[in-house]
């Protein structure tokens, strides 16, 4: 038994099709969302969406945030940002993380620790679903 998925950022959609589970984090934490699932309206956070195939086959998605609508017969996610583990630049990424850590350092009125911290997240997620995926090649 399976489902029709369908994931959307504000620029494009990312993915459209039939699969068996997605596991995603939740505002109340993780979630499996499986065939037959109750109904439910959920805010994302930002982190990983675990696609898990008919074909047995498992793909990861970074998503910054979003929200997450479950039907009977499908399922949607409206995301500020989503992509694709392959396309995810690790060298960026931790460009990105670097200077996150960098800002939270420093002790000055215009950084807002709480802002820092967000981009902290998104780039710790972001090399997490790397990490995933060096594990898929294994």
């Amino acid at each position: 038994m399976d489902f029709y998925l369908d994931i959307v950022s504000v620029k494009k959609r990312i993915f459209s099709g039939l699969v068996d589970k997605v596991q995603v984090s939740g505002s109340e934490g993780e979630m499996g969302i499986y065939p037959g699932h109750t109904q439910l309206l959920s805010i994302i956070k930002p982190g990983i969406i675990y696609i898990f195939h008919k074909n047995k086959t498992e793909e990861c998605l970074y998503i910054s945030g979003g929200i997450l609508e479950v039907q009977p017969s499908f399922v949607s996610i409206l995301a500020d940002v989503a992509i694709r583990g392959i396309d995810l630049d690790r060298k960026r990424i931790l460009e990105a993380k670097k200077q996150a850590e960098e800002h939270f350092k420093k002790e000055t009125i215009t950084v807002k620790k709480d802002d820092v911290l967000f981009e902290l997240s998104k780039a710790i997620a972001k090399l997490r679903v790397l990490e995933i995926m060096d594990k898929f090649k294994k």
